[in-house]
């Protein structure tokens, strides 16, 4: 038995497919049935329920439990040797929510490639909580994202803080408040959010970081049953929504100015929510006994380009 065995079972156990696990390590079906078979005559023991979706015996378990381990040390035991070499290539795996991801991502790996023109990034989008998921899982090997609990084996680095507001539509504006707008307003901008209750709004799934702050902004402003008239995982689809009138849009101050252009800024009312609406945005990654220098380098360009 070789790493390479250690790889085509986790594959597998991750799938529970065999097609779509000889597709990942492109080999044949027919070659991952052999290898995995070939592993069971040598452990004596089944590995697999063979059904569909494939199932872990117990002794299955035991084996990916042992694979992932030694998997994790061989992947850190090149990336150490390729530091001690100073020959870095590879990929490096990083995942970050859409918009977010299109504010940040570009500049900052333009910046990482000049040091490291061998590294090839490989970019995943996804939610706040898919990203940790995948991060607990190894799938990627650093996640941008808000982290308001500690993950079991990860290590959380700062990367800068969100100021969330409130976008909405001139015209949505003067509908909502046919008389009283000035002071609303006004209200509005000294921080009586008892007015927001008025807005039909466009928000994030529960599970995305702007849809969880929206409706606990919402929730402190007593507005238990607010009116949504959409809802997405893409912050930058929602504000385009809230563009057209479609309803009020909460989201964080630095993702509004980079979708929204300077011309369409005139068209709306912007608010400040308060510090206290505000999310921590970190860089999510293993922890390990040895760190790849490659990933402390991608933090720092990122840093640099915010």
């Amino acid at each position: 038995m070789n790493f390479s065995s250690m790889e085509y079972f986790t594959v597998l156990a991750q799938e529970r497919n065999f097609t779509r696990a000889a597709q990942r390590l492109h080999i044949t079906q027919q070659s991952l049935s052999s290898h995995i078979a070939g592993m069971e005559k040598e452990l004596g023991s089944q590995l697999l329920v063979r059904r569909v979706p494939l199932e872990l015996t117990y002794a299955g378990e035991v084996m990916l439990r042992y694979a992932t381990s030694f998997q994790k040390l061989q992947n850190e035991m090149q990336r150490e040797f390729c530091d001690i070499s100073r020959e870095q290539k590879g990929i490096l795996r990083v995942g970050a929510a859409s918009t977010r991801g299109q504010m940040i991502l570009p500049k900052t790996i333009a910046l990482f490639q000049e040091s490291y023109p061998n590294i090839s990034v490989e970019l995943t989008e996804g939610s706040n909580s898919e990203l940790h998921q995948k991060l607990l899982k190894g799938t990627i090997d650093l996640a941008i994202a808000d982290f308001p609990e500690k993950l079991p084996g990860i290590s959380l680095t700062d990367f800068y803080r969100e100021e969330n507001v409130l976008m909405i539509e001139k015209g949505l504006f003067a509908k909502c408040f046919t008389s009283g707008a000035e002071e609303c307003k006004r209200r509005l901008l000294a921080g009586e959010y008892s007015v927001l209750k008025e807005f039909p709004y466009v928000l994030g799934g529960i599970e995305d970081i702007d849809g969880r702050i929206g409706r606990d902004i919402l929730r402190r402003a007593g507005v238990d049953n607010p009116i949504i008239t959409a809802v997405s995982h893409n912050v930058g689809m929602l504000l385009r929504l809230s563009l057209y009138g479609v309803g009020a849009c909460i989201s964080p101050q630095k993702i509004v100015r980079s979708v929204v252009s300077p011309q369409q800024m005139d068209s709306v009312w912007l608010f400040p929510l308060g510090a206290e609406t505000g999310s921590c945005i970190q860089f999510g990654y293993q922890a390990q006994s040895y760190q790849w220098s490659v990933i402390e380098k991608f933090i720092l360009c990122a840093k640099d380009v915010v």
